[in-house]
């Protein structure tokens, strides 16, 4: 199992379909024990106790990842129960602000900015001292699809906040380096996920050419995190489908 024995927070687990209980599930399947996050306690809780339904040592943390109380909340909760930390999956966010940028309002903006950028920061600050205390740990964050080069129109805030996390990791794997903490990002195309299926409707060669399964992101971020990518640090890994 590639990651007995460890110990990983994700964030952003909500959602039974989405990326982020599939990792959770994959992660708990190599051997990984788990904090789970979300805002909402009845969604949180219901994921813990569908992983801990699949055999996973789990505990589902409800915290407002935004603010410094959350994040410290998350941290301080996973070492009183598990005694270190490993691995942070940040995947909190997303996007919810589509549309002409004229119609954006200053709150809108800080909000996508927020749950995005300001959450991935505030969790890997508070996390670090613990990996420092270890010996090492491993962070990994998640991007978009072609980065800065590869912006969306309408999309103008979760643009620039997954812009100022291609820049939070390139920034702390290089002050972290000598303190073994690795950071590293994904940066997905589309996600078959039912919601964007949904939502999207893609054709089914744009299904099989352009988008990405979510078994596609576990294996990219299994990579990541486990000793097979102890010598990458700083990169930006595209998953982007075969027809990108």
């Amino acid at each position: 199992m590639r990651l007995e024995n460890r110990v990983a927070i994700i964030t952003g687990v909500s959602h039974a379909g989405q990326v982020g209980f599939a990792l959770a599930s994959a992660f708990a399947r190599e051997g990984a024990k788990l904090a789970i996050a979300s805002r909402s306690e009845e969604r949180v809780k219901a994921r813990a106790n569908e992983l801990q339904a699949q055999g996973a040592n789990v505990i589902g943390i409800p915290a407002d990842l935004t603010s410094e109380e959350g994040a410290r909340h998350l941290v301080q909760e996973t070492v009183s129960r598990f005694g270190r930390i490993d691995i942070l999956v940040n995947l909190a966010g997303g996007l919810t602000k589509y549309g002409p940028t004229h119609e954006l309002s200053l709150a809108a903006w800080e909000s996508e900015l927020n749950n995005n950028l300001r959450s991935t920061f505030l969790c890997s600050r508070e996390v670090s001292p613990v990996m420092k205390q270890q010996g090492g740990g491993a962070i990994l964050n998640f991007s978009t699809a072609g980065g800065v080069q590869g912006a969306s129109p309408m999309m103008l805030a979760y643009n620039c906040a997954k812009a100022g996390v291609d820049a939070l990791t390139r920034t702390l794997a290089k002050e972290w380096k000598n303190d073994g903490i690795r950071v590293n990002s994904l940066g997905p195309g589309l996600i078959v996920t039912q919601s964007n299926l949904e939502s999207m409707k893609p054709s089914r060669e744009d299904l099989e050419k352009k988008w990405v399964s979510k078994e596609q992101i576990i294996e990219a971020a299994l990579f990541l995190v486990s000793s097979a990518g102890d010598g990458v640090t700083g990169a930006i890994l595209p998953v982007q489908g075969r027809g990108v």
